[in-house]
């Protein structure tokens, strides 16, 4: 069985654009946990990512942005609350769930009309965005219901050449928790999961 390519972050960006743009998979680490890539505008390549991670078709997948500006792209509005949830924790490990544009596709926000998104702190997954000139999906690498990848060779273990790249890190991924997540579509902040952002601070 063939392995996947393993490097590290600046060693081949022009491999990493051209695995993106053929709607290729992309381990990469986060503030978090490990994360899985692939072109959020790309019906085929979410395709692909759902039938790694045998993930329900339901399930809508957030995605993680360079800057503020790449909202535009992907959120209908920008609530008041919403700003100043961006202006106390990003970047940092708050996914906003916004009101989606109704271009995205389907599989991205699993037909919910929303789609949850957060600017990372991490400066490996900002290298990234910034090679790609993209926002990406940063759905956790591991199979659904299994704990999340903390290095590159527990996602070498969870996917082999499931994955086309993965982008290793020099120690373990120590986040004890997921980022916390909150619905900004109704008139108060909704907290759907509370993970590294604790609910007193939102």
């Amino acid at each position: 069985m063939s392995q996947p390519l393993i490097v590290e972050i600046d060693q081949s960006p022009e491999t990493l654009k051209e695995v993106f743009r053929r709607g290729g998979i992309i381990a990469y680490p986060t503030e978090t946990f490990y994360g899985l890539g692939v072109d959020p505008f790309s019906t085929d390549a979410l395709e692909r990512l759902f039938k790694l991670k045998g993930r329900p078709g339901g399930k809508p997948v957030l995605v993680v942005i360079r800057d503020v500006a790449e909202l535009n792209g992907l959120v209908a509005e920008i609530p008041p609350h919403a700003r100043t949830l961006m202006e106390r924790h990003w970047p940092g490990p708050l996914t906003i769930v916004f009101r989606a544009r109704k271009k995205l596709p389907a599989l991205l926000t699993g037909n919910t009309g929303k789609i949850g998104v957060r600017l990372s702190s991490s400066p490996l997954t900002r290298r990234l965005l910034e090679i790609l000139s993209s926002p990406l999906t940063s759905t956790s690498a591991n199979p659904s219901g299994r704990e999340p990848a903390r290095d590159h060779t527990e996602v070498l273990q969870y996917f082999g050449d499931g994955v086309d790249v993965i982008i290793k890190t020099a120690e373990r991924l120590k986040a004890r928790q997921p980022s916390t997540v909150v619905d900004v579509t109704a008139e108060r902040p909704v907290v759907i999961r509370e993970g590294a952002v604790k609910i007193e601070e939102i």
